[in-house]
């Protein structure tokens, strides 16, 4: 992730071959995907401006099983969809929540299984556990971020019904700038996917702790590729298939702490 509290650098960096258009066909060499690249532990730049986490290593797994090499094209989460749809990359993989908005979007190949955390600042007195202690709080998420629907719905059949105040919420443009706003103390609390979650408290040395004891509402991960590129979609499937057989699959999600999915 980043932003100078996260010490990963903010970039619009996008690593392209010579190709403009992504028609899945035999012919390509590269299999292009599509991540914010600024969400650690499951995409980010290390100190050597490599591409790491756990969905570059599948990925990569998936392109060997291919025989392609791949290609990352770092976009902002909220416009994944738009360029997949735009035909920037091959499909997306970038700890992407399956929702059944998204499922209207795109094709979906599920791979692992999270959940999320709730952030606050170490030394706080507000230490909530569970979403229903948001209530009254002002609360950052990254846009795109699959709970702000969720939250919407906690303040309007829980938080109002029990004369709780309405949970207050901000969109960033990514999980750095939340995480920046929560160290300024421009909100309250922050909720973000448990894998990242560990690596923003990693990466802020402590300034930024979990305080929610349990994963919160597990969710399932997916590939995403557009409608209508079933060759891809085929593709991608079947290679993902042979990872699982390989055994790479299971390792690298053993690495990054994702809970596999049934086939």
């Amino acid at each position: 992730m980043k932003k100078q509290a996260l010490a990963i650098g903010l970039g619009y960096l996008v690593l392209l071959g010579g190709r403009t258009g992504v028609a899945a066909s035999e012919e390509q060499a590269s299999l292009k995907i599509g991540m914010e690249i600024t969400y650690p532990p499951f995409e980010s730049y290390d100190e050597n401006n490599n591409i790491v986490g756990s969905d570059p290593e599948l990925a990569r797994s998936i392109a060997a099983a291919l025989g392609k090499t791949v290609e990352f094209v770092d976009t902002k989460f909220l416009n994944l969809i738009n360029g997949l749809n735009s035909n920037k990359y091959d499909a997306i993989i970038s700890g992407m929540y399956i929702t059944e908005e998204r499922k209207l979007q795109a094709l979906v190949i599920p791979y692992a299984m999270t959940g999320s955390a709730i952030l606050v600042t170490r030394g706080n007195k507000f230490q909530p556990q569970i979403p229903e202690e948001l209530c009254g709080k002002k609360v950052g998420l990254e846009q795109g971020n699959s709970w702000l629907p969720k939250l919407q719905k906690l303040s309007q059949v829980y938080c109002l019904p029990n004369q709780k105040p309405a949970v207050t919420l901000s969109e960033y443009p990514s999980a750095p700038e939340a995480t920046q706003a929560l160290l300024s103390g421009n909100v309250e609390a922050q909720v973000e996917i448990a894998g990242a979650a560990h690596m923003i408290s990693e990466r802020t040395r402590g300034r930024v702790v979990i305080s929610s004891k349990n994963l919160i509402s597990p969710e399932v991960l997916g590939i995403f590729v557009k409608k209508g590129n079933d060759s891809t979609y085929a593709e991608i499937s079947k290679a993902l298939a042979q990872s699982r057989a390989n055994g790479e699959y299971y390792e690298i999600l053993k690495k990054y702490s994702l809970e596999p999915v049934s086939e």
